[in-house]
């Protein structure tokens, strides 16, 4: 058999056997695998219309997919992680949420996912064939005519993660289940929403250095809507998250006038917030990505002037990643992918459900002027991708034809075109909380052209 990095499933589906009956099984036949197997068989298989052997071996590979999938050893005995599941047996939703995040986490299930939603995204009919081809540019093989993400698809489908029509992915449910949804970090859950969105905003900035406590707050304002207290941010703010050890805070004193609190995140807020952040995204990008969103921007800007155009590649997309970032946007799938441009452009699609639902696209280009075919083919894409907004940045300029034709757009139209160039690249990296500028600058824009004649 060929070798293949999802586990095999045959035989081992909810459509064929039960997880809770199948794991009392194997807690009570648990080193005879030859008893288990023939409970098995007796339970699902026996009045199956061919031969008596054949009924063995589709009881056979029920056992070898529970192996496959970590739930059993080579004697039918439960692994640790099958004990855990027979545990929550009395509990179906349960049982079935902790599997799908053992298939997520452990058995390429997010590789899986994230290829099926880069596909829709892209207009691919989303197929056995074609997904093989997805999952094998990300580096995750299965035998030709296997059906291995059928039957994942089938567990995950128990769990809420696929609903609907075949391959419809429901990513609110795998934050669910992954526990990785921003708004319900233990860590942050005995702080006030003020501290909260602080927090978040600061580490959304992916800057270490100290940086003015009164940029971060516009920034936490404008992306969660919350208002801080003006004269007692660091009674009310940042004195208890200075004591819970997750910023520092020092008072610059030299200089005229009142100086705000210079502050920096500690190694606590990375790892229990940065860190779980990006988690979401293991398994879905090129781990060389995941590299460059652990580094300040300014890095990530030099980064794609290198002549290697994987490389440069590389870090356009993780432009895309930090100003989104910025505004703590859901990152949704991966469009067009630098190394199908030669390093000149990436497409990648954001959500948001704060207040009310929006989809973001954002194009990245490493060229020097942004011109109106670039808009407009994006302009053409809204429709497909159902976008409220579209995101235009560029390394270099925004050409005149351009903004012209996306004033056009955005006065006929619901759409809103932002447009971040060289300039406003090299602010946002000097400081990252000035993007709340850029984006007010240009929502702004959008809404005199906008105005309506009552």
């Amino acid at each position: 058999m060929k070798r293949s990095d999802l586990p095999f499933g045959s035989e081992f589906s909810p459509s064929q056997i039960e997880l809770a009956r199948v794991l009392e099984m194997a807690d009570e036949h648990g080193g005879d695998w030859h008893a288990f197997e023939d409970a098995v068989r007796a339970t699902y298989f026996d009045n199956h219309k061919t031969t008596e052997y054949n009924r063995g071996k589709l009881a056979n590979n029920t056992k070898l997919g529970m192996i496959a999938y970590g739930i059993i050893d080579r004697e039918a005995a439960l692994t640790e992680f099958g004990q855990e599941l027979l545990l929550l047996t009395n509990d179906e939703p349960s049982l079935y949420e902790r599997f799908a995040k053992h298939i997520l986490l452990n058995l390429h299930g997010m590789t899986l996912v994230r290829c099926i939603q880069d596909m829709v995204a892209a207009g691919e009919v989303v197929t056995l064939t074609t997904l093989r081809e997805g999952l094998a540019a990300r580096g995750v093989h299965y035998p030709s005519g296997g059906k291995h993400p059928s039957m994942m698809r089938l567990w995950l489908a128990k769990a809420g993660v696929f609903v609907g029509s075949r391959w419809q992915v429901n990513p609110h449910r795998i934050e669910d289940i992954l526990g990785l949804n921003p708004d319900e970090f233990e860590a942050l859950a005995d702080f006030t929403p003020e501290q909260r969105t602080f927090l978040r905003a600061l580490a959304n900035t992916g800057e270490r250095d100290p940086q003015p406590a009164n940029k971060i707050v516009k920034l936490a304002t404008a992306t969660y809507g919350i208002k801080f207290p003006e004269k007692s941010l660091p009674k009310m703010v940042l004195h208890s998250l200075v004591e819970a050890g997750y910023i520092t805070a020092d008072k610059t004193t030299t200089g005229r006038g009142a100086k705000p609190f210079q502050v920096a995140p500690t190694d606590k807020l990375i790892a229990d917030v940065v860190e779980p952040l990006l988690e979401q995204l293991k398994g879905q990008t090129d781990p060389k990505l995941l590299a460059l969103l652990r580094t300040p921007l300014s890095d990530i800007l030099e980064e794609i002037k290198e002549k290697d155009r994987y490389k440069a590649g590389l870090a356009l997309e993780a432009l895309a990643f930090k100003i989104m970032r910025l505004l703590d946007m859901t990152y949704v799938a991966t469009r067009l992918r630098a190394n199908q441009t030669g390093g000149a452009e990436v497409d990648l699609v954001f959500e948001s459900a704060r207040l009310v639902f929006s989809r973001w696209q954002i194009q990245c280009k490493n060229t020097a002027r942004v011109s109106l075919d670039d808009v407009a083919k994006e302009v053409g894409l809204t429709h497909f991708l159902k976008s409220n907004v579209i995101v235009m940045v560029t390394t270099g300029d925004i050409g005149n034809e351009a903004r012209r034709y996306a004033n056009r757009i955005m006065a006929d139209s619901n759409l809103a075109i932002v447009m971040l160039d060289g300039g406003d690249l090299h602010n946002i990296s000097d400081s990252p909380a000035t993007v709340i500028r850029a984006f007010e600058r240009e929502a702004r824009h959008a809404m005199n052209l906008k105005k309506l004649d009552l």
